[in-house]
């Protein structure tokens, strides 16, 4: 279904991904919608924020972002966008798609999340959809933040950054490994490993890797 339009401006995006060729993926799959049009990318999210500050207030109608970046997180950036640009609607689009952070994303000022795996068809409907509502308007139909029920399992409760240490845990990696690949310190994973243990309820990297068995965490 084309994206209909009562103007003739094209709707503006920018979208926030670390992958140069996902980002070229999303450019083509909504370029290909008329009135849409991708008018920046960004690999992080401090040039995202840097560029965002220097662009005037309505620059830019929707910005896609990916949450799990090198350095500075998603999430972060959302937080600050939500206190300092309010205007500006952000869609999450990402590979962690639970109630927990989906309700999480909506509380930092998401007006919706989309799971990677979803199909392409979609990202747009999510466009569609949210384009030229405001944001309250949309976070108000979005879903009951269900992930505060005390019966859902810990990898619930985790924070992104916890989801991202404990997605490299469950891949055999090492402490250094996860830090680079999260721009963080050795320190700060040690530290995400003792948080991820507790609130999973696991005391060893044998019991770790048989809840990530018996949830479908394991890569």
């Amino acid at each position: 279904m084309p994206f209909l339009t009562s103007s003739p401006v094209p709707l503006r995006l920018a979208i926030a991904d670390d992958h140069a060729i996902v980002r070229m993926g999303y450019r083509r799959l909504l370029e290909d919608e008329p009135g849409l049009r991708v008018v920046a990318e960004y690999g992080d999210a401090d040039s995202a924020w840097a560029d965002l500050c220097r662009r005037s207030e309505g620059e830019i109608d929707l910005l896609i972002l990916d949450l799990s970046m090198p350095g500075r997180s998603g999430l972060d950036l959302l937080q600050q966008l939500h206190a300092e640009r309010p205007a500006l609607k952000v869609l999450v689009f990402t590979m962690h798609d639970t109630e927990a952070l989906r309700a999480q994303c909506l509380r930092a000022g998401a007006v919706g999340l989309i799971g990677k795996s979803s199909d392409p068809e979609c990202l747009l409907d999510a466009v569609r959809q949210i384009a030229h509502v405001a944001p309250a308007s949309v976070r108000a139909t979005a879903p009951s933040v269900a992930a505060r029920r005390s019966d859902l399992p810990g990898h619930h409760h985790l924070t992104l950054r916890e989801h991202d240490a404990l997605m490299g845990l469950l891949r055999g990696w090492t402490l250094d490994q996860i830090a680079a690949e999260m721009g963080v310190s050795d320190k700060t994973v040690s530290n995400y490993q003792t948080l991820i243990r507790q609130k999973l309820g696991v005391n060893t990297a044998v019991e770790l890797m048989r809840y990530g068995q018996a949830h479908g965490l394991i890569p």
